[in-house]
């Protein structure tokens, strides 16, 4: 499954729902996690793909945010269910290999406010950046359109 939303969206409470009910054990990746710093989103997206979906023996490598380098990589179990979330996540190539496509949607104010309430100081200095990550990001991929469902908040 992959869950792909703007900064702010849901998109890990969403995750973290959905796997702390799942009936068997999950692998739950954020690409929180796996984005190479503040201007890695397509570095992420396809490292998403050509590392953990479309390869015979799956992995994905952390992001060190403190060192700003790359570190260890993970192992996953193929015989698990998989849940990754993150902006990026639903590209054209993500989505031909996913049982379940997911869109979080939320109004931008909203976003925003939810995301520098999490992250402070540490992100608001890069919104801009990242926003014009996501902007092209869906422009090019147009994530919602390829979503089995569309989540929004009331």
């Amino acid at each position: 499954m992959l869950i792909d939303g703007r900064s702010g969206s849901g998109k890990s409470e969403l995750a973290t729902a959905l796997a702390a009910r799942w009936p068997e054990t999950v692998t739950l990746i954020r690409l929180d996690d796996i984005y190479p710093g503040w201007s890695g989103l397509d570095a992420a997206s396809t490292h998403l793909h050509d590392e953990l979906l479309a390869s015979s023996t799956p992995r994905w490598q952390r992001y060190d945010w403190v060192a700003g380098e790359r570190a260890e990589w993970t192992s996953v179990n193929p015989t698990l269910p998989l849940i990754v979330e993150g902006v990026g996540s639903l590209s054209r190539q993500n989505a031909a290999l996913a049982t379940l496509r997911v869109w979080v949607e939320l109004d931008d104010d909203t976003r925003r406010t939810r995301a520098l309430a999490r992250d402070g100081d540490a992100y608001a200095p890069h919104w801009e950046h990242w926003a014009a990550q996501e902007r092209a990001f869906i422009a090019r991929e147009r994530p919602a359109a390829l979503a089995d469902v569309t989540f929004t908040e009331p």
